[in-house]
Order: structure tokens, then C-alpha cells, then sequence
């Protein structure tokens, strides 16, 4: 049986970083305090309200977590009190944050599919969702192109999170945690070396060089 607590346990560190990750893009668009707590909660809560209406769960559960959006207030309220050279420095560890929040939200998202019975290929879409879901909200809202689903690889981290629990690889609190170590390095790993899936363009400008170079 899993530990329950280890749902609190990624609940959190998922929040706390990606609530972050939704204030900083809010400050950098330079929208106002309201702007701010808006983008940073939907950053924290939308992968998991979309993951809840396709696997089942009710959505209104959402309002049970009380403490998750008190935690992610305090969170986007210090990262809009600090100085504007701290942020700039948090900035350039922004990939690390968001690694973090990517692994836990997966893991998170795989592990309520697997406790409703759902079958692998649930799990895989339930971990990518609640993974990936509000960083694709935040950058719709923010009026840029999900960075999630054109640069590096970064969906595919959450889908492998999503297949090692659907299989059983990993179970125990200790095994989830290595899980969570894995994700993120792998993530890193992905943005040291440029890791990128293969992609095709039909950009009239990419095309005529693709023209003039057969």
C-alpha cells in the first residue's frame, strides 16, 4: 500500500514551485498583484484540475486544499516582496524550480491514477497532465507559446514518471523519492545539452531553405 502521506509530500513541493514559476512570468509581463496571484495559482492548480475531469476524480476537490493555496499565497507573496535582484538570480535557477515541480506534480498525477485503478495508459496522461497542464495555462495566459510543447524535452519526463509507477517499478515512499531525484536530473540533463524531440516545420522561410539545400 502506498504511503498516503507521500501525496501531501509532492502536493507541496509541486505548489510551492510552480506557484513561484506563475508569479515570476506574471512579474516579468508586468502585470499587477492581482495578475500576480492569478497566474501563480493557476500555474500550481490547473494541471491537476484538468488531470481530475479526465480520470474521473471530482474537480470540486480543488477546494478541499485549503492549505495548498495558503502555502502557494505565501509563496507567490515573498517571491513579490523580493527585491528585484534576487528574482533575476532565482531566474537563472528557474529550469531547477521547475524540474522540481514538474517531478512532483508527475509523480502526484500518477499516483492518484494508479489508486483509482486506472489502466497505463491513464496513468501516463494523468502524470503529463498534472505535470505539464498549468505551465501550459500560465504561457497561453501570458500570451506566449507553451515553451512545454516546443523547446526541449520536457512532457516526455512526466510521461516516463507516469509509466515507471503504472508499472509497479516504483512503489515504497524510498523508491518515489529516487523517482523524484531521476525526473529532475534527467530534466536537467535535457537543458544542459539542448535535449530535443524531433519536430518538422512548414515556416515558408524553413521550407526554402530546405528547398535550396536538396
Amino acid at each position: 500500500m502506498l504511503d498516503v502521506d507521500i501525496f501531501g509530500v509532492f502536493s507541496i513541493i509541486g505548489t510551492v514551485a510552480f506557484a513561484v514559476s506563475g508569479a515570476v512570468v506574471a512579474m516579468e509581463e508586468e502585470y499587477d498583484i492581482l495578475g500576480v496571484f492569478v497566474l501563480g495559482l493557476v500555474t500550481a492548480f490547473g494541471g491537476g484540475v484538468v488531470r481530475n475531469l479526465l480520470i474521473g476524480m471530482p474537480v470540486t476537490m480543488l477546494w478541499n486544499q485549503g492549505h495548498l493555496f495558503k502555502i502557494a499565497i505565501i509563496a507567490m507573496t515573498i517571491a513579490f516582496l523580493l527585491p528585484a535582484r534576487w528574482i533575476l538570480t532565482w531566474r537563472r535557477s528557474e529550469a531547477f524550480f521547475d524540474a522540481i515541480g514538474l517531478a512532483a506534480f508527475a509523480i502526484q498525477g500518477a499516483l492518484y491514477a494508479t489508486e483509482m485503478k486506472h489502466p497505463i495508459s491513464a496513468v501516463l496522461v494523468a502524470a503529463m497532465l498534472t505535470g505539464i497542464g498549468g505551465g501550459i495555462i500560465r504561457d497561453v495566459l501570458a500570451g506566449r507559446k507553451p515553451l512545454v510543447l516546443k523547446d526541449e524535452i520536457y512532457a516526455v519526463w512526466a510521461m516516463l514518471a507516469g509509466l515507471a509507477i503504472g508499472q509497479g517499478w516504483f512503489h515504497s515512499t524510498l523508491d518515489l523519492l529516487f523517482l523524484f531525484v531521476v525526473i529532475i536530473t534527467l530534466r536537467m540533463l535535457s537543458v544542459h545539452y539542448k535535449w530535443k524531440l524531433p519536430r518538422r516545420s512548414l515556416n515558408q522561410t524553413n521550407l526554402q531553405k530546405e528547398g535550396s539545400g536538396s
